[in-house]
């Protein structure tokens, strides 16, 4: 199978998973502001956010497992593939036992720092150990099997498992809170679907990888990058997470739940680029260790402008959307007040400022570059850091959102110099001017729509909207391709038709 087969696989798979996850996303928070209100809604997320954190024990570990795999892989060295796999295992068991030991810290603290009348303090404090439940899962049991299907290229059936989860998850929380039975046990319930995805992917690998001999001598050098690897993801999750709590310290609960729906949209936008970064990270990798500099650097060209099309055109449409889909979302909901359009601008820009690096974000974790990036993210963490509390201190969840811009804004400038030097070797200038064209077709998408002020006031209206946006959308992009990047679309056919052949 050829890398353009396996990344439309990879895709397609991801595409459904995406689709799923972001039309759960959407469910599960409106059924908790309708049965338990904005409070619960924001406590769960908060709760959430916290437990991620403690998620960063393996931060680094994941990374650096997929790096080492690469290459035995390639070389179909087995007994190296399951040395590997047999350090990563016992890296996670420990990671594993010190994320357990945190979320029962979390448990007896965080019930006396949050002020709310909907939950005792037991049942907050039992409401932290159930979400937790599923965090202790990725240790010790799905880990392992991710990071080595990620490596070999097939995320799919990460997808294809995950996929099943998450329809089976959004059952239960949907079903059991209807009949108005309490939050914690709905949670507690929903951990089914937790130990379901583990099984299937535990079969999988079980069946397709007989070679995998987990008492083989761990080979814990090859995890050598780990801890490079974690200090970088550190920095990442806490950068992405640290705006819901400065929140929860600077605003109160139903802020904190304005920020999550917000973000529902975003994390949904997210989820659709994500598709098309499915497997991306592998194959870049599989180039880099074959030394292939050519073909790495023409098939980097090529992702990068069409990824910059893309999200320039899923922007534009975000920009224009959100505070109709908002403003409908909430409909009904009273106990705070949802129509903020100057969050829903701060928000879109945030998260498309934060999109613009990851082409080469992608690129320095396929090259295992952690090491050389520790002070570049170490300064946008401290950029967050300071101007959020700076900010949101004065300015509340505004000021945060914008402390977020300014520390993307400077990781987007520092990787434009970083990658052209330590990995591509290209010019800056086609980076450059692929963003200035990013905003450019931005504007244009957005101008004319905003200036006719289409008033929308429900959801059928809403589709009908967005569905004449993506067309016009698709029609500025697809011209803008014809007239300007008659190379990459040329490309594109090429790698359809040379695929369609092997068939």
């Amino acid at each position: 199978m050829t890398r353009t087969e396996k990344f439309l696989r990879n895709s397609a798979s991801t595409a459904l998973l995406q689709l799923i996850t972001m039309l759960s996303g959407f469910i599960i928070p409106r059924v908790m502001l309708d049965i338990y209100g904005s409070e619960i809604n924001g406590l769960i997320s908060s709760i959430t956010q916290f437990i991620n954190y403690f998620m960063l024990v393996e931060a680094g570990l994941s990374a650096a497992v997929v790096y080492s795999l690469y290459k035995p892989l390639a070389e179909k060295d087995y007994i190296k593939i399951s040395s590997i796999v047999t350090a990563a295992k016992n890296f996670y068991n420990k990671s594993g036992y010190i994320f357990v030991g945190l979320t029962i810290c979390l448990a007896i603290i965080y019930p006396f720092f949050v002020i709310t009348n909907e939950l005792s303090l037991i049942e907050i404090g039992v409401l932290v150990l159930v979400l937790g439940v599923s965090g202790a899962l990725e240790f010790f049991t799905l880990a392992k099997y991710r990071a080595i299907l990620t490596a070999d290229q097939k995320v799919y059936i990460i997808s294809l498992a995950s996929i099943i989860y998450v329809i089976v998850n959004t059952s239960i929380i949907v079903v059991l809170s209807y009949l108005n039975i309490n939050i914690v046990l709905v949670r507690a319930i929903a951990l089914l679907s937790v130990f379901l995805r583990s099984y299937l992917l535990y079969f999988f690998v079980k069946k397709h990888y007989i070679y995998l001999n987990y008492n083989e001598i761990p080979d814990n050098k090859a995890l050598d990058k780990r801890w490079d690897a974690f200090y970088s993801q550190i920095l990442g999750v806490f950068h992405t997470g640290v705006p819901i709590v400065l929140a929860t310290i600077f605003t109160d609960l139903k802020m904190v739940s304005v920020y999550v729906i917000f973000n529902l949209v975003l994390t949904g936008v997210n989820a659709l680029l994500s598709i098309f970064m499915s497997g991306i990270s592998s194959s870049f990798g599989d180039l880099i260790v074959r030394k292939e500099q050519e073909r790495f650097q023409k098939a980097y060209i090529d992702f990068e402008g069409l990824y910059y099309l893309l999200i320039a055109g899923v922007y534009a449409v975000t920009f224009v959307m959100i505070m109709p889909f908002v403003n409908i979302y909430t409909q009904g909901i009273t106990d705070t007040n949802y129509n903020l359009p100057w969050i829903g601008f701060l928000m879109v820009l945030n998260g498309l400022i934060f999109n613009i690096k990851t082409p080469q974000g992608m690129l320095i974790i396929a090259a295992g570059l952690y090491k050389e990036i520790k002070w570049r993210v170490t300064l946008q963490g401290l950029i967050m850091l300071f101007l959020g509390i700076i900010l949101g201190y004065i300015y509340g969840l505004e000021g945060i959102i914008i402390a977020s811009i300014i520390s993307n804004l400077y990781r987007d400038i520092d990787v434009i110099f970083f990658v052209p030097k330590y990995i591509t070797n290209l010019p800056k200038r086609i980076t450059i001017n692929k963003i200035f064209t990013l905003f450019m077709i931005i504007i244009i998408i957005c101008m004319p729509v905003l200036y006719m002020n289409i008033k929308i006031d429900n959801m059928i209206m809403w589709f009908k909207v967005i569905f004449c946006m993506i067309l016009y959308t698709v029609c500025i992009i697809s011209l803008y391709l014809m007239i300007f990047e008659k190379t990459i679309l040329k490309d594109i056919i090429i790698r359809l038709k040379n695929m369609r052949r092997r068939k």
